[in-house]
């Protein structure tokens, strides 16, 4: 299933790419951006994770740096079955944490600084938890390529962007499909996010908790998640929006309609679900 969802994924960014160069360009700007696609699937593919690390402004620890953390992604990973990820540490006071990778030996586990902060031992093992299930459920792959995509779709618009404000535009070209495209292709890349985020969260929800067997530390880690997002949100920058449905929570402040378009399902409905399965397992 997860091998079908990338498939139909790379084959939404090669159709969303040559329509919009047929809109620019005509036929040659469709073959250009055709070739385009073709280069970006490839790179997606093998190196969406790097480029996920990337956005997020991730770097890798060694154990020496933070020996409690190794220790517990170390337990985790064994309880669930899966190789030992390589770890990451996002400088950001906000809590999040993420997993990324093209398949389980080439997973990796990112936290923030802002969540080593904010919980206590059993909850931060509870979130690895949860990460590690992506690994299990081996959605970190299509999660990759989707932030990666929605990377690319960001920074396409924003080219046609400047070069429409700054006269680059081709005489022959309608300004109205200039602004159609630089609009729709934000809206596109959370279409295309939407589409992967929500019910993945719940299924790493379900696995984490059942491998800590712990579901009550998750519920507790998700409620602290949605009051230090809240007080310390990330900036909403066209990298973080890219890789912002890896996130174990949305890592922006969001109210009322926002939540509508939010890649993450709501938090509070999470909780209820952990706290149900507290007395199946």
């Amino acid at each position: 299933m997860n091998f079908l969802k990338t498939t139909v994924l790379l084959a939404a960014l090669t159709g969303l790419l040559v329509a919009v160069g047929g809109l620019i360009g005509g036929t040659g700007g469709a073959i250009f951006f055709l070739l385009l696609a073709g280069v970006m699937n490839f790179f997606a593919y093998w190196f969406s994770d790097r480029v996920a690390l990337a956005m997020a402004g991730a770097r890798e620890i060694s154990e020496a740096e933070h020996p409690r953390l190794f220790q517990v992604v170390r337990e985790v990973a064994r309880a669930s079955g899966m190789p030992m990820p390589r770890v990451y540490i996002v400088e950001n006071p906000s809590p999040n944490a993420f997993a990324t990778g093209r398949d389980p030996k080439h997973a990796v586990v990112a936290v923030t600084t802002g969540i080593l902060r904010l919980l206590d031992e059993r909850e931060l093992r509870a979130v690895i938890g949860h990460e590690m299930g992506h690994v299990k459920n081996r959605d970190i792959l299509t999660s990759s390529i989707v932030a990666t995509i929605a990377g690319a779709i960001s920074m396409i618009a924003q080219v046609l962007m400047w070069s429409s404000i700054f006269g680059g535009r081709n005489r022959d070209q309608n300004p109205l499909v200039a602004l159609l495209v630089i609009l729709v292709a934000p809206i596109a890349a959370t279409l295309l996010q939407l589409g992967i985020s929500r019910s993945r969260e719940y299924a790493a929800d379900e696995t984490g908790a059942r491998v800590t067997r712990d579901p009550l530390a998750l519920a507790s880690a998700l409620e602290k998640l949605k009051l230090g997002i809240a007080a310390v949100p990330m900036e909403p920058t066209p990298a973080q929006e890219a890789v912002s449905a890896l996130y174990i929570a949305n890592p922006f402040r969001g109210e009322g309609l926002a939540n509508l378009f939010s890649t993450h399902p709501p938090l509070d409905e999470r909780i209820r679900r952990l706290r149900a399965m507290a007395g199946r397992i």
